[in-house]
């Protein structure tokens, strides 16, 4: 029998989800493939994977889908590898480069910029290369373990300031200039203006290949995960170069690997702004992927 075909991102973040999968009892039992959010997106529009670890977002943009209960890349109040970049306050930014591996922060950026910070500049897509990106934009939007290296490297240099948000000098974004940047928490500032958690990744599916060994397999690779953080914060710290305590703490502290209540209420509310703003058709329901294959499709 064929394998089902799995597309994941290949971020630290999602790896306790997969770590079943990859390195635990079932390891060998699907086809998987590694790549950026947004990629994993396309290989579900274009029929490549058959369950993928998808931008929140494309769950609203992708036909036919239906997302797998309990899991989720979320974070409740900082994530710290979601980050803007600004040369000044975020109230006097006038553009903003977005980075193109991603799909539910650019919208989630979108929403912040209307609703939030009230401004209306202009965005565009580009490479996550950081001096690039603030080189032709006044601010600059990136993701994933690339801006978890810079969050990590800002920590230790950034200061406050008077409305609690952090600043840093050029230096510890790795540019030569005397410049101060203002950093933004992508996530906290969700949490600041809806007081909800942000999701920010489902797994979504094909709805005729789940079936219960496929919903458990998904749950226990998940669990195994969350019993190796320090297995696979060890792992990433000698590929990201980074100190081994502070992913392990990443992945405990800023990560939510559930989708429950709390969760669902703050990716409704996501996918309500984003129809809002037009950046999605409209706020479809979520279909859910049942236990007994059957889709239900709840609110």
């Amino acid at each position: 029998m064929q394998k089902l075909r799995i597309s994941i991102v290949q971020y630290l973040n999602t790896a306790p989800l997969v770590w079943g999968f990859t390195n635990g009892p079932l390891a060998g039992k699907y086809d998987l493939s590694f790549t950026v959010p947004s990629q994993c997106a396309e290989a579900m529009r274009a029929g490549a994977a058959d369950i993928a670890i998808i931008p929140a977002i494309e769950y609203q943009r992708i036909p036919g889908l239906v997302v797998l209960p309990d899991l989720a890349i979320a974070s409740q109040n900082r994530v710290r590898s979601l980050l803007i970049l600004s040369r000044k306050p975020i109230e006097q930014v006038r553009s903003v480069a977005l980075d193109s591996s991603s799909r539910s922060t650019q919208a989630l950026t979108r929403i912040l910029a209307a609703r939030h910070w009230k401004i209306d500049p202009e965005f565009f897509e580009t490479e996550p290369d950081v001096s690039a990106m603030l080189g032709r934009a006044d601010a600059a939007m990136l993701i994933g373990d690339p801006a978890l290296r810079i969050s990590m490297a800002i920590e230790r240099h950034s200061t406050v300031d008077p409305q609690g948000r952090a600043i840093c000098q050029a230096a510890a974004l790795g540019i030569t200039s005397a410049e101060i940047f203002h950093v933004y928490d992508v996530v906290g500032e969700w949490r600041k203006f809806s007081s909800l958690p942000a999701v920010m990744a489902v797994w979504a599916a094909r709805p005729e290949v789940v079936t219960p060994e496929v919903l458990a397999d998904f749950s226990a690779s998940r669990n195994f995960g969350l019993t190796q953080l320090a297995a696979i914060s060890l792992e990433a710290a000698r590929e990201l170069e980074l100190p081994q305590p502070a992913l392990e703490s990443y992945l405990r502290d800023n990560i939510d690997f559930s989708l429950g209540e709390e969760n669902r209420r703050g990716l409704e509310r996501y996918f309500q702004e984003a129809a809002n703003l037009g950046l999605i058709a409209g706020d479809k329901k979520i279909t859910w992927a049942s236990a007994t294959t059957e889709a239900l499709s709840v609110k």
